[in-house]
């Protein structure tokens, strides 16, 4: 082999290994971009919200589903755990901007109203009463389905029993890990 040809195979080499420098490093910069501005990736630790997810699911929650519009009842959400929000905690929204929440007989009141809200998605109904608790502006009041067991809401202390909006990354949109399931199939009647 002459020294033209080893100098030819070794440009060859060096474009070879550009090109696939740049494929890993757009592959890179897009996971980046996606995983700061467009989805949450997460992984579930407790059973707060069995049986709708479980201990172990890797979910991912859609950060531009609030672009346009606040948070809604019964959306599952993933937010910034309010007394330590290094943490990312997942639960459902129930109580939104306003609203006063009661929790009796195992049931949730909104506003003071006779019929309670639809539970259909709870894993049992909570022992014990709660509130009411009144929901700032702003802010939400969430609960775990799997109630006895969540810590949420009902539970949080000094002044961090509401989420503030701005806390809240994205709306749970699916599972991933272990099987494919939509959050949009949750059923919020009894």
């Amino acid at each position: 082999m002459n020294e033209s040809h080893k100098e030819y195979l070794k440009n060859e080499m060096i474009k070879e290994a550009l090109s696939w420098g740049k494929i890993i490093l757009f592959a890179v910069i897009f996971a980046l971009f996606l995983n700061n501005f467009v989805i949450v990736n997460a992984s579930v630790p407790t059973g707060s919200m069995e049986d709708t997810i479980m201990i172990g699911d890797r979910i991912v929650a859609f950060r531009l589903s609030y672009l346009l519009d606040g948070p809604k009842r019964f959306d599952i959400v993933v937010f910034r755990y309010p007394e330590d929000e290094s943490k990312l905690y997942v639960k459902r929204v129930i109580g939104l901007p306003g609203e006063t929440i009661e929790i009796k007989n195992g049931k949730v009141y909104v506003n003071g109203g006779a019929v309670p809200l639809p539970d259909g998605f709870i894993k049992d109904p909570p022992n014990g009463e709660w509130g009411p608790f009144y929901v700032p502006e702003g802010r939400y009041f969430m609960l775990g389905d799997n109630r006895d067991t969540s810590a949420d809401s009902r539970k949080w202390e000094d002044g961090y029993q509401y989420v503030e909006r701005s806390k809240i990354l994205g709306k749970v949109i699916f599972r991933y890990f272990p099987g494919i399931k939509t959050f949009s199939e949750i059923k919020t009647e009894n």
